[in-house]
């Protein structure tokens, strides 16, 4: 298959076992620039992690001038304070011994500002009984469900949560999230108006809160979905996270936002057990499967396959009579969904001027890194 002059192509692909996680550096700093772009004041910006899980990235959007970033895990939040970030969100309420373990990430990196999520006067009590033994007050932002219906307080209910932790003498209240990953329709001007209507109640609690305690709380709203609509707004932080690889799952969704695919699974034909049939080495443990069959992946340099198995070591495509592949072929595939596979990559091989040329350690995938 001759891929010549093609972005993706890979001329020294023969050194690199397949599966493999691929990523494009120059299209990575392609993406940061573009998100940059994308708001009036990069202070807005709180971008998430869980999509590239590397020291790498995190240092190139330091560098780029990004300075807050969100997480999802206590590895993610010690990878980030490795990498320099100033200032950590861990957007997820730590529960059982991830409180303790945010304090040990704290104490061992006093020149990050972490915060965190709450979303009930429970867990908020044990976080601020764990950080006041230690003498310390952490700044927590309260989760609101305004749709999602996954974690949060739904907003007409969180005025009293907010007034019990304000009592408390372990935690402070800074600020209010708010994800709104459900709102995800083809149409902008449909996501638009759900995205204004979910945000509204966020304003509305903001003001009440100011309000009854004289406390301004900064809003950290949206991921990658309602980005588009947050990134006008003056008065929210933004959290997309997959722009940074982007992938076939949101550039389906998403028209209006020009993000660049930057990370590709490579996989080679490894059998042919039929005439019209080929099995490739891109199983379940090497991309991820949650989606149908059919959203898997695409193949840049392959698509007419027709996916019609796929098992923890291969998946099988039904090939169209216009085409024949040959045993070792290499095909260039685009994750549906970049974030799970990506985490299915113990590192990544790296691209510049379509040769790999380093590689980089997908450091956060794991639960523990030295906290």
């Amino acid at each position: 298959m001759n891929t010549k002059n093609e972005w993706y192509e890979i001329e020294n692909v023969s050194e690199l076992d397949s599966p493999a996680l691929v990523i494009y550096s120059d299209r990575v700093n392609s993406n940061i620039e573009t998100l940059i772009k994308s708001v009036e004041a990069v202070n807005r910006l709180r971008p998430h992690v869980k999509t590239h899980k590397s020291l790498e990235v995190s240092k190139l959007m330091l560098k780029a001038g990004i300075k807050k970033f969100k997480c999802a895990t206590i590895a993610e939040a010690e990878m980030l304070a490795m990498a320099g970030a100033p200032d950590v969100l861990l957007a997820y309420q730590p529960v059982g011994p991830k409180a303790s373990r945010l304090l040990a990430i704290i104490q061992q990196f006093p020149s990050t500002n972490f915060s965190c999520l709450v979303d009930n006067i429970a867990a908020a009590g044990d976080l601020s009984h764990v950080f006041e033994a230690q003498h310390l007050r952490l700044p927590v932002y309260v989760d609101l469900n305004v749709g999602m219906n996954r974690t949060g307080i739904s907003p007409e209910n969180a005025l009293a949560l907010i007034k019990n932790c304000l009592e408390l003498k372990g935690i402070n209240v800074v600020g209010l999230h708010a994800y709104d990953g459900h709102i995800r329709d083809t149409d902008i001007l449909v996501r638009k108006t759900r995205c204004d209507e979910a945000f509204d109640q966020v304003l509305k609690l903001k003001e009440r809160v100011a309000e009854n305690f004289n406390v301004d709380l900064t809003i950290v709203a949206g991921g990658t979905p309602t980005f588009s609509i947050h990134c006008k707004r003056s008065n929210a932080e933004c959290s997309p996270g997959t722009f940074v690889y982007w992938d076939k799952g949101y550039e389906e969704i998403l028209k209006e936002q020009h993000f660049s695919f930057a990370a590709l699974v490579i996989s080679r034909v490894i059998s042919k057990p039929a005439e019209d049939i080929i099995c490739v080495d891109l199983g379940h443990k090497s991309i991820a499967s949650e989606n149908p069959l059919t959203h898997r992946v695409s193949f840049l340099n392959a698509p007419d396959l027709i996916p019609i198995g796929h098992s923890e070591e291969h998946m099988v495509f039904k090939v169209g009579r216009a085409r024949s592949y040959a045993v070792g072929d290499v095909l260039y595939g685009v994750p549906f969904h970049i974030c799970p596979t990506v985490a299915l990559h113990d590192k990544a091989a790296v691209v510049t001027n379509h040769k790999i040329v380093d590689y980089w350690n997908t450091l956060s995938r794991n639960r523990k890194i030295t906290i």
